[in-house]
C-alpha cells in the first residue's frame, strides 16, 4: 500500500479551505453545475452535534437522472432549487474527517460508513442526495437528521478492509435483495377499514355460516377484526351476519350506496363478491398503502383489468382471490412468495441494465435458485455483456441460461414460445414461476404477465410512476393463484444484512462496476446513465485527479497497471481500486 493511500485512509491530513461539488439548480442537465463543470465552494463547517465527512465513492443511479429531469417537481424535493440547489448522490461511502465536540467518544477520525438514504424526521423526508447534500461532493456535514432520524441512525459502519466501490454499491444491492424479502398480510387488517361490495349475480350459491353462502372464518372475530366496515350491495343474509358480528365486536358499520363517493378516503381491504372488471377498476383507487383487494369468484373475468402498477410498486398494493365461500381463505391459502421458486423458471425483463444484472447475479448465486433463467432487454449490446459475465457461472450450476433481445423480434418470440407454448399457456400448463421486471414499461409488464405459470409471481421492481396503468388478467389471481407484487425500497436493517454478505465475501458488488471517473466526470456519467450506455454501474471517485468517464476495458491503454488487476480483464476488484487510487489520489 502506498503512503498516499495509507494517509488517505487515516483521514487525518489537514483539510483544504474549499472543495468541489455538483449543484443542481433545476430541471435539465443544463442546470447541473456551472457551464457543465462542478463548482468550488468554501469548506463546510460542522457544529458540536455534527460530523464532517469525506465522500470516497459514489455510484450513479437512474434515480439521480429522475431528479435532473423533474427538478423541483420531484416528490422528494421540497425547496427552491435555484436558491438552495440539490447535490445528488445516495449510493455513497464516506469517511469521518471531523467530529463535533458533543459526539467525541462516539465517532473518531477515520471511521467509515455507508448511508441508508431514505431518511425521515418527524415524518418528513430528508433523503440523502435529495434534501441532504449527497455524494457528488467532496465533503459534507452529517447532522442530527441523519444521526437521530425517526428510525434511528442512518450511518452504517463498515469494516476497514472493504473497498470503496463495493461499499458504495451496497445500497443498490440492498434494493435488489429486499425485493425478495417482501411480506404481505394474510388477513384483514386489524383495526383497519374493510369494504365489502356485492357484484350480482353472486358466484356462490348455497348456505354457509355467514348466510348467502359467504363467511369469514378468521380476521373478523374476537382475536382480530377491523375497526370499520363498509357495505355495498352485499347479499341480504351475509349482510345480516356481518352486522350481527360487527355489533358484538364493536365494529362500526356504514352503508355505502354510491361506490364513487365512500365516506372514507382510503380503505385497507376491499372485498368484491364477484368477477366484475368495471367494479375492480372503479374501487381500486380507494386502496390505502399496503391495501389488499380480494376477488371472490370462480369464473373468468370477461376482459383484462386496468391496474395501477405504479401503486403496486410504491404503495405495495396486493390483489388476492379465491372461489369462496370463506373470504378469509382468499388471503391465507396462497401467501405471497417473494423469493424465487427453487428449481423454477425465472424471466428477467430488462436484464441489460445495472439493476437487471444484480437480479441475474443473485439468481445464479442463490443456494436454491431457479433451474431456468431467461434474460431479455431492448438492447442487444448490453445484453451480450450480461451473457459474457454470467453464462459460465450459470452453466456451472446446471442452469439453463438464455439471453435474447427485442432487437431480434423473431428470435425473441421463438424463445418465448419455446419456453411457454401458447397452447399450454392457455390451459395453465406452462409459464414462468417468477417474472422480475426492471423495465419501466407498462406494455412490457402487461405482455410478460401473460406468461405467468400457475402460482407464479410477477415482481414489478421498476419504479413506474403512480398512475401508470397496465392491462392484466386478474382472473389468474383466483383461478391460477398468480400474484403481482413490487417494491425497491429498503431499511437500515436491510442494508446491514446486505453489508454483512459483502464483508463475509458472499456477495461481490464489484462485479457490477462498468465504468469509473473523477468528480469532474459525474455529468458525463449521469448522461450515460440516462442514455443506457453501460450495462453496469458507474462509480465516481471524488478525491482523485481529473479522470474522464472510462469503461473498465479502456484501462488497458490508459492505466495498464490497474487493468492488470481486473478479474478476467473486465471485473473491478479491491486490488484494482487500490492501484487506481495509488496512482490517482490528489
Amino acid at each position: 500500500m502506498s503512503d498516499k493511500l495509507s494517509e488517505y485512509r487515516r483521514a487525518d491530513a489537514p483539510l483544504p479551505d474549499s472543495h468541489c461539488l455538483w449543484p443542481l439548480y433545476g430541471a435539465g442537465f443544463e442546470n447541473l453545475g456551472r457551464d457543465g463543470q462542478p463548482v468550488e465552494v468554501p469548506m463546510p463547517q460542522h457544529g458540536p452535534d455534527e460530523l464532517l465527512v469525506r465522500h470516497d465513492a459514489c455510484g450513479l443511479c437512474f434515480s439521480d437522472v429522475k431528479v435532473i429531469q423533474a427538478g423541483q417537481k420531484h416528490p422528494r424535493i421540497h425547496r427552491n432549487m435555484q436558491t438552495i440547489p440539490v447535490v445528488l448522490g445516495h449510493e455513497v461511502t464516506l469517511t469521518v474527517v471531523g467530529v463535533g465536540d458533543h459526539l467525541r467518544g462516539q465517532y473518531r477520525i477515520g471511521d467509515r460508513f455507508i448511508v441508508q438514504a431514505d431518511i425521515y424526521v418527524g415524518g418528513v423526508g430528508y433523503a440523502y442526495g435529495y434534501e441532504i447534500q449527497g455524494g457528488l461532493s467532496q465533503y459534507s456535514v452529517i447532522d442530527q437528521r441523519v444521526l437521530n432520524a425517526d428510525h434511528g441512525n442512518h450511518l452504517i459502519p463498515i469494516q476497514p478492509g472493504i473497498g470503496y466501490a463495493e461499499s458504495a454499491l451496497t445500497e443498490p444491492w440492498t434494493c435488489v435483495a429486499t425485493a425478495y424479502r417482501l411480506k404481505y398480510r394474510t388477513g384483514l387488517k386489524p383495526g383497519g377499514t374493510t369494504w365489502i361490495i356485492g357484484a350480482p349475480p353472486s358466484p356462490i350459491c348455497g348456505g354457509g355460516a355467514g348466510g348467502g353462502g359467504y363467511t369469514i372464518s378468521a380476521g373478523f372475530d374476537e382475536v382480530s377484526h377491523p375497526a370499520r366496515l363498509l357495505l355495498t350491495n352485499v347479499p341480504t343474509e351475509f349482510a345480516g351476519w356481518l352486522r350481527t358480528r360487527a355489533k358484538a365486536l364493536g365494529v362500526e358499520v356504514i352503508e355505502v350506496n354510491d361506490i364513487t363517493a365512500p365516506p372514507v378516503e382510503r380503505v385497507d381491504d376491499i372485498i368484491l363478491l364477484g368477477a366484475d372488471p368495471e367494479l375492480i377498476e372503479a374501487v381500486s383507487p380507494r386502496l390505502a398503502p399496503f391495501g389488499v383487494l380480494a376477488i371472490i369468484a370462480d369464473t373468468p373475468l370477461p376482459r383484462k383489468v386496468a391496474v395501477d402498477i405504479g401503486r403496486v410498486h410504491y404503495d405495495r398494493w396486493l390483489y388476492v382471490g379465491g372461489p369462496g365461500p370463506d373470504i378469509a381463505r382468499a388471503y391465507s391459502d396462497v401467501p405471497v412468495r417473494s423469493e424465487l421458486k427453487p428449481g423454477g423458471r425465472a424471466w428477467f425483463v430488462g436484464a441489460g441494465g445495472p439493476m437487471g444484472q444484480m437480479h441475474v447475479q443473485r439468481a445464479i448465486e442463490a443456494p436454491a435458485g431457479p433451474r431456468t433463467i431467461l434474460c431479455t432487454a431492448r438492447s442487444d449490446r448490453r445484453l451480450r455483456v450480461v451473457e459474457s459475465i454470467y453464462r459460465a457461472d450459470a452453466e456451472a450450476k446446471g442452469i439453463a441460461f438464455t439471453c435474447v433481445s427485442r432487437e431480434n423480434e423473431e428470435m425473441y418470440r421463438q424463445t418465448l414460445n419455446k419456453a411457454c407454448p401458447e397452447r399450454e399457456r392457455r390451459v395453465g400448463a406452462s409459464g414462468f414461476d417468477d417474472i422480475v421486471v426492471m423495465a419501466p414499461d407498462a406494455e412490457a409488464i402487461a405482455e410478460a404477465a401473460d406468461y405467468l405459470a400457475p402460482g407464479g409471481v410477477m415482481n414489478i421492481f421498476a419504479g413506474v410512476a403512480r398512475g401508470t396503468m397496465a392491462s392484466l388478467d386478474l382472473s389468474g389471481i383466483y383461478l391460477k393463484n398468480v400474484r403481482f407484487i413490487g417494491h425497491s425500497g429498503l431499511t437500515t436493517e436491510d442494508m446491514r444484512l446486505t453489508l454483512s454478505l459483502v464483508e463475509s465475501g458472499h456477495l461481490s458488488p464489484n462485479r457490477l462496476v462498468a465504468a469509473i471517473g473523477s468528480l469532474s466526470a459525474a455529468r458525463d456519467g449521469l448522461q450515460a446513465v440516462k442514455d443506457a450506455i453501460f450495462p453496469g454501474k458507474i462509480v465516481i471517485y471524488p478525491h482523485i485527479k481529473d479522470f474522464p468517464l472510462t469503461p473498465l476495458p479502456d484501462l488497458k491503454d490508459k492505466l495498464p497497471s490497474v487493468y492488470a488487476k481486473l478479474k478476467d480483464g473486465r471485473e473491478w476488484t479491491k486490488e484494482a481500486e487500490e492501484e487506481f487510487l495509488r496512482l490517482m489520489l490528489l
